[in-house]
């Protein structure tokens, strides 16, 4: 590792930076605003803290682009071309909805124009066998059709049963790149070849959606870099916590939907290493959003089951996060009830909350924590950025005098709705999925998550917290640690009673040889590494489990090895198993990682007693206290504190509830609750 790794996550109100020099093993963290305008201003206005830009070697990126083009509907036109007969697949759906007896649910809008679909005549049965070869005549067609029309930007190419055989698709991609030259094109094979035809169709289609403006974003990017005389060795994050170049990330723009997100969990991976917790649940508050996910035994927990505006499935390979609209910037409001409710809405960058002081008027979380005194106007970002605590006041007193209550009645409230929705988000990653919520430690990060770890403890039964170095940054943190990583999959189905081991072997390399060829086409053949899976039910339930393959070929001897743990693992998942039940393998996948140089952290020295540098008055829900405030940086090993207390650092603040103990380990980490001591 040569020159600074700089890590950059741009989120909704901030982009946060982490710079490691591998020479000194120095770290350096810091933020500025968001530029929603053009997202590329605010990464080259940050990376100018760089005295010499030559000195950066390597940038890991996160960003939200991919999402919020789908989100806004802010993507390219697109064209859908299919197996004749199927054109109405994306708008027919799911019979399936998330509240069956909701009258105001809407269906979601796919990401095409019904006029903007296309059939082709061909038909492949599930077995592979072609039953009606393709006719070119009728792709050429389609894209006379195309030209003509004149606002198409994209192709998505689904045809039925084509995660079998890819032939058909690559021939009608040939057609099209002679006819309609320079058009990009996303065939569903190289984009998620797994059965089921309207989830291909979606992820298919969000993958030509945004894929002009990846590409335009990419380009943009490596040439303003450029300018800058800063390394276009940048990489961007991807959704399964792995880094792809901006070329390959042009190529296949779905790969990276949920960027941003990703780095935090990365990081806990190591946390939970450095203080010995097996069980960690993360909470990401930002200024727009939060986001939970679990590390266990080490390992984070992925899926494919991911969608957008709940019906708009992308069905990629990705970390698991769950995502909830409460934030900083989530805003105050009154319903038609006259309840109070806090979010989803928020006030981003920009305006941003009324503390802000940039024309923002209405009260947010972070206004709330303000007039509360959690938050000290003088000391954010360090100093660098200066609140307003009068505005705070007066955005959060105009929503107490339509209620009837006094403003610290009502910032209390806001706290404690905001608290309520994020305990919804941790108990969706941990008692929805069977998981004991005692069983382990909340990993509170992001700029406003160490204000809010104490309530959540509490309100979600975790015993104890930990609130890591530079939090505010921690998703940023996360990226200088992230290895390279490639995902395959394919359907294969089969059942326990007819499996084809040489056909799954089969398979089985392949996907393990595209990963590795993925790999080394970014540069990374290096320290490699394989990992095998297979999607296992039984015969005629609807939802898979992923079972792991510690072997590369299917035999006599390690098949029913196979079906043995899926039998385990279905037994500790739900309560049951059925030993001589025949079951279906759905999907094989293989994962193949080329591990990276990781930063070497230091611990810190041993500490004598931590003292406060000041005191103020804080409200808690037993009223204002006068409250110690200590300096994060001035804490050393083995310090404690008791609350009430207020540990403060450049990008956040953490809150420590009357009574709570809190201890500072080797690293710098902030235990609290069991870890701290209780």
């Amino acid at each position: 590792m040569t020159g600074l790794l700089v890590g950059v996550d741009v989120g909704g109100t901030f982009t946060d930076f982490v710079s490691y020099d591998p020479k000194t093993h120095a770290v350096d963290v810091w933020k500025n605003l968001t530029t929603p305008k053009d997202p590329n201003e605010g990464i080259i206005t940050g990376l100018g803290r760089v005295k010499t830009p030559g000195d950066i070697g390597n940038i890991r990126l996160g960003t939200t682009i991919a999402t919020n083009a789908i989100l806004e509907r802010k993507g390219a036109v697109v064209a859908y071309i299919t197996t004749e007969g199927f054109r109405d697949v994306p708008f027919i759906q799911r019979g399936n909805r998330r509240s069956h007896y909701d009258i105001t649910w809407i269906k979601p809008k796919p990401l095409v124009k019904r006029r903007h679909c296309y059939e082709v005549r061909e038909r492949l049965l599930a077995s592979g066998e072609v039953l009606t070869p393709l006719d070119p005549e009728t792709v050429r067609a389609a894209a006379r059709a195309i030209k003509a029309d004149g606002t198409i930007e994209a192709i998505a190419v689904n045809l039925l049963f084509a995660y079998v055989s890819p032939e058909h698709e690559r021939e009608v991609k040939k057609i099209l790149e002679v006819e309609l030259p320079g058009m990009p094109v996303s065939i569903s094979y190289d984009v998620l070849p797994k059965w089921k035809e309207y989830e291909r169709a979606s992820t298919t289609l969000a993958d030509a959606y945004i894929k002009p403006l990846v590409s335009r974003y990419s380009k943009t990017l490596k040439q303003r870099l450029k300018d800058k005389g800063i390394t276009d060795h940048v990489v961007l994050i991807k959704s399964n916590g792995g880094e792809m170049t901006l070329d390959a990330a042009a190529n296949a723009p779905i790969q990276m939907t949920v960027s941003g997100p990703t780095g935090g969990v990365i990081a806990a991976k190591h946390i939970a290493k450095l203080c010995g917790v097996s069980h960690l649940v993360t909470l990401d508050m930002g200024g727009t959003s939060t986001d939970c996910a679990t590390v266990i035994n080490g390992r984070e927990n992925f899926t494919t089951d991911f969608e957008i505006e709940f019906g708009v499935p992308i069905q990629i390979p990705m970390i698991d996060i769950r995502t909830i609209g409460a934030g900083g910037g989530s805003l105050a409001w009154i319903d038609k009830g006259g309840m109070l409710r806090v979010g989803p809405r928020s006030a981003g960058a920009a305006p941003g909350p009324a503390c802000y002081k940039m024309g923002g008027t209405e009260a947010t979380v972070t206004d709330a924590n303000v007039a509360l005194g959690r938050i000290s106007p003088t000391n954010f970002l360090g100093g660098a950025m200066k609140l307003d605590a009068d505005a705070a006041k007066t955005a959060v007193g105009a929503v107490a005098k339509k209620l009837g209550r006094t403003a610290d009645e009502i910032a209390l409230a806001m706290i404690r709705i905001a608290n309520n929705n994020m305990v919804g988000a941790l108990r969706s990653v941990l008692i929805e999925r069977g998981l004991d919520p005692r069983d382990f430690a909340l990993l509170a990060f992001g700029g406003a998550g160490p204000l809010h770890i104490n309530d959540l403890m509490d309100d979600a039964g975790i015993p104890s917290g930990i609130v890591p170095n530079h939090p505010g940054q921690f998703s940023a943190f996360g990226f200088i640690m992230t290895d390279a990583r490639v995902d395959t999959q394919r359907t294969v189905q089969m059942t326990s009673k007819r499996f084809d081991q040489a056909r799954a072997s089969e398979v089985m390399k392949s996907l393990v040889d595209s990963g590795i060829a993925e790999l080394a086409a970014q540069g990374y053949t290096k320290n490699v590494e394989v990992y095998r899976s297979v999607e296992l039910r039984y015969l005629g339930q609807n939802y898979e489990l992923e079972v792991p393959v510690p072997f590369d070929r299917f035999d006599a001897t390690t098949t029913p090895k196979v079906w043995e743990l899926f039998h385990q693992m279905h037994l500790a998942r739900f309560g049951f198993n059925i030993p001589r039940e025949i079951i279906e393998a759905i999907t094989l996948k293989a994962t193949v990682v080329s591990l990276t140089e990781k930063p070497a952290f230091a611990t810190i020295g041993k500490g004598s007693g931590a003292k406060p540098v000041s005191t103020r008055k804080v409200v808690f829900t037993n009223g204002a206290l006068d409250t110690p405030v200590y300096n994060r940086g001035q804490l050393k090993e083995g310090d404690t504190i008791t609350g009430p207390a207020v540990v403060e650092e450049p990008a956040s603040v953490t809150v420590l509830n009357p009574g709570r103990k809190l201890k500072v380990d080797a690293y710098g980490n902030l235990l609290i609750g069991k870890l701290g001591g209780e």
